[in-house]
């Protein structure tokens, strides 16, 4: 399927989703809202994918937030309503594979809402991220409020959606909100790097791994425990279970089928 805004390529196994409004910085409108849940329903019937990677095109940006030109005529109605559509921040949640947020820049509004739908979250040294709605008299309206607070507690979610400020990717590491943090000219190989550590694992052990330790933010300690003991019951009824054990008793690298 051809893109306007995005490009779409794939490294072996790990696929790359790059956001390609550099003029805009990257900023989304509703056709790149579109064409990123499309390319994840690309990218997820898709067997030969096992890690997808969001990133920026150009040197500036991850996205910068929402194109605030789209805001101007909107009513609350016609806003609402795009909440019945297919959501751009719960399909990439909803994602099966495992999600890496590649920050190459400005992460903020919409980006970074976006970047806390995914999984892991690497950031380049010269990424400032932020939440800053609140400067233009709105609020997140893509998961920031709930999401945020989740990854970096109440009272720091709070202040950073209530002062709007930006901070820096070092600043981001240090609160819990970016997992790791590369010098920029390292960021894709690094990031690529960790990808493919990854896809080298049973794709049907990393999908049951995802959702156990996605269940941990929606359940309670007790739910979560059981949730946790029928997905390992459930994974051993695979052929990747079997397989895997078997290559560890014979000393042998393992062979996936993903089933």
């Amino acid at each position: 399927m051809a893109y306007d805004t995005i490009l779409l390529e794939t490294r072996g196994p790990v696929a790359f989703i790059r956001f390609n409004r550099p003029d805009k910085l990257n900023a989304m409108n509703s056709t790149m809202k579109d064409e990123i849940v499309a390319a994840l329903q690309e990218m997820e019937a898709d067997d030969a994918v096992r890690v997808l990677v969001f990133t920026g095109q150009g040197e500036k940006a991850f996205v910068a937030g929402a194109d605030i030109n789209e805001f101007k005529d909107r009513t609350a109605l016609e806003q609402w309503d795009l909440y019945r559509q297919p959501f751009l921040y719960d399909a990439v949640d909803r994602f099966t594979k495992p999600v890496i947020a590649m920050i190459n820049g400005y992460c903020l509004g919409g980006g970074c809402e976006l970047a806390l739908a995914c999984d892991i979250r690497i950031a380049s040294d010269r990424a400032q991220i932020g939440q800053p709605e609140i400067n233009i008299g709105i609020l997140p309206g893509g998961g920031g409020s709930q999401r945020l607070p989740r990854v970096v507690g109440l009272g720091k979610a709070m202040q950073l959606i209530l002062t709007g400020d930006r901070i820096p990717a070092a600043e981001a590491h240090r609160i819990g909100l970016v997992d790791e943090v590369f010098p920029h000219d390292q960021l894709e190989a690094k990031t690529l790097e960790i990808a493919s550590r990854i896809a080298e694992k049973s794709p049907v052990a990393v999908r049951l791994a995802k959702q156990a330790v996605k269940a941990s933010a929606r359940m309670g300690l007790d739910e979560g425990l059981r949730y946790e003991q029928a997905v390992f019951s459930l994974i051993f009824t695979t052929r990747d279970k079997e397989e895997g054990v078997r290559a560890f008793l014979e000393k042998r690298p393992p062979k996936w089928t993903g089933t």
